[in-house]
């Protein structure tokens, strides 16, 4: 009996993936459960996994086709044995049809998507001679670069006792040219949305540390004994963001045409880059959640996004977002809304500065804070008194744990 094996139902806001990867090819026998093909969205990359034990007889989309859910991606012949010969139907889909691609014969090609093949052609490379580091070796365009940039250093050097040889040529320019990634283009997209439709804005504020940074260091051990987690930085930032938003509710609030929408939960998206771009995994209603579980659930997040198993779950919704630039060094920024949201916290790195302190000139370990805003929604006051709030929590801890 032949089996569909379809695009999986896509969320509301999202019409339409790319088949970013096959790991398997006409003919190759699967089992239940087994992943088939990866499906990019602007979200997250899907695995689709065979139903039932059987042989590969079709398959309807090369990579890099874009494809609508529910739509036919290949066709498994149920209980037959990868010796039977493949049956090839005709497509009815409107895209290119794959069999059996030339470009991805053998167990090297595999393992190649579009883009990798593409640098790999440019630069004259054999892909057995390149070692994958993706999930189950297969080969990414850093394994490519990096082989060329091997290459180029173990190759031998022009002899100087050769006087008739031309002379090397040196300051090569080269360049390449590669798809932007769904992800890549979904967030330039909406980006560059919030900038042509919303009226943002960002102010700015400084925070001493030094109080969360003693706490740190008197209770972590206690705290990771107990909790198995580390006490980190994002916790106090993340509970202090709560505690400005119940004060602020224009700031936890959204545009819906000419309505304003007040959320009485708060939910917040923490940026993180991965392997595939910018991400914002939602802790959902943070204001219920103890250190501890904030801690937890951050981590959980940051695993996830470097071994790319985020789901659609968790990156949807969010009211405010908090982004920490500080990790790569950012001094100071002026971070962008993620829309419908109106507002977003930026985060920068921790630096010892000279502050007046009671009268006195003293070192203490300072950050600047940028809160950037959707000025259709929030006023300059409130935006200030935000920021304000949060400096006046971080700089004496426990108001958080006595919410005053």
């Amino acid at each position: 009996m032949s089996v569909e094996v379809k695009v999986p139902v896509l969320p509301e806001s999202v019409a339409e993936a790319t088949v970013a990867a096959w790991h398997k090819k006409v003919g190759d026998a699967v089992s239940v459960d087994e992943n088939i093909v990866d499906i990019e969205t602007e979200k997250v990359v899907l695995e689709v996994p065979s139903t039932v034990d059987g042989v590969i007889k079709v398959i309807k989309f090369e990579e890099g086709a874009t494809v609508e859910e529910q739509v036919v991606l290949a066709i498994i012949e149920e209980g037959a044995t990868a010796t039977a010969a493949p049956i090839i139907e005709a497509s009815n889909q409107t895209s290119k049809e794959v069999t059996a691609p030339e470009a991805q014969q053998g167990d090297d090609a595999d393992k190649l998507s579009p883009a990798v093949r593409k640098l790999l052609s440019e630069h004259k490379l054999d892909a057995s001679s390149v070692k994958g580091t993706g999930k189950n070796g297969r080969i990414l365009k850093e394994d490519v670069l990096n082989a060329k940039k091997n290459a180029a250093s173990a190759s031998p050097k022009a002899s100087s006792a050769q006087p008739n040889s031309p002379a090397p040529v040196s300051g090569e320019r080269s360049e390449r040219r590669e798809p932007m990634s769904r992800l890549r283009s979904t967030v330039a997209r909406r980006l560059k949305e919030a900038q042509d439709t919303q009226a943002m804005l960002t102010t700015f504020n400084d925070v001493n540390l030094q109080n969360v940074i003693n706490l740190r260091k008197q209770y972590k051990e206690a705290f990771e004994k107990k909790h198995g987690s580390r006490l980190g930085f994002m916790s106090f930032f993340v509970k202090a963001a709560i505690e400005a938003l119940k004060r602020f509710p224009a700031v936890n609030a959204s545009i819906d045409g000419s309505d304003i929408v007040y959320h009485d939960f708060y939910d917040v998206g923490i940026a993180a880059s991965s392997p595939r771009g910018l991400v914002v995994p939602v802790l959902r209603d943070v204001d219920q959640m103890s250190f501890a579980q904030v801690e937890q659930n951050i981590a959980e997040y940051g695993a996830k996004a470097k071994s790319g198993k985020l789901t659609m779950d968790d990156l949807t919704g969010g009211t405010f977002t908090v982004s920490n630039g500080g990790v790569f060094g950012s001094m100071l920024s002026t971070p962008i809304v993620n829309p419908p949201q109106s507002a977003i916290l930026g985060m920068h790195r921790i630096e010892e500065r000279p502050i007046a302190e009671n009268g006195e000139v003293v070192i203490r370990p300072m950050m600047y804070l940028a809160l950037t805003y959707d000025h259709r929604i929030i006023d300059g006051k409130e935006s200030v008194l935000f920021l304000r709030t949060i400096k006046e929590c971080l700089e004496d801890p426990a108001r958080l744990l006595l919410e005053i």
